[in-house]
């Protein structure tokens, strides 16, 4: 229950603030409503409209979940809480950045985090440590480089990646750190013309 309404007071840091005039009392909910969010039963009066609104909606999102979506939603919640403010802020602004894409590259985004999520774990923390490892220059350089490509482009670098043994990855990794950036630029557009 408290998981709940953990989950349905996150999911309001990340909503838009509802345009409800008037506030609600606590026992007009649902029951199902006045189930997940009871312990907020004892301060809903004071809570302003937009707030009651957003923690409703969190609610009706909660009931609409599967026990997968909630076992993940809970995980997500424990990590929030595990943040410092700090972090917090850093995640807000993206999630704000993230908002203020076009659609297209939105559902972009998403689908590249769905095939992520989609690796087996070991696959993930390989990516994550290689990334991480990275200079801030090699990060900026690998992100216009993708952005370049055509998804099929973006598709059959990652399938033929993927079809490298890790000594393969490794080598080829040794082999891009010690070329030139006139060296690098070359090879692309040898790539581009071989397609």
């Amino acid at each position: 229950m408290i998981s709940a309404l953990a989950l349905a007071g996150a999911l309001w840091l990340a909503m838009p603030p509802a345009h409800a005039a008037d506030a609600v009392p606590f026992d007009s909910l649902t029951p199902a409503e006045q189930r997940i969010l009871q312990s907020t039963r004892e301060r809903w009066d004071t809570l302003p409209p937009e707030r009651q609104e957003a923690l409703r909606r969190g609610a009706a999102r909660w009931q609409q979940m599967t026990p997968e979506q909630r076992t993940l939603a809970r995980e997500r919640l424990k990590r929030w809480q595990a943040m410092s403010p700090e972090q917090r802020e850093q995640l807000r602004s993206r999630y704000e950045r993230f908002r203020a894409l076009p659609p297209e590259e939105q559902e972009r985004l998403r689908r590249g985090l769905q095939w992520f999520e989609g690796l087996p774990p070991e696959r993930r923390a390989e990516i994550r440590n290689r990334w991480q490892n990275m200079s801030p220059e090699e990060r900026q350089a690998f992100r216009e480089r993708v952005q370049s490509m055509s998804p099929e482009e973006r598709r059959a670098a990652r399938d033929k990646w993927e079809s490298l043994s890790p000594e393969q990855r490794e080598a080829a990794r040794d082999r891009w750190r010690r070329m030139t950036p006139e060296e690098r630029q070359r090879l692309r557009r040898e790539r581009r013309r071989g397609q």
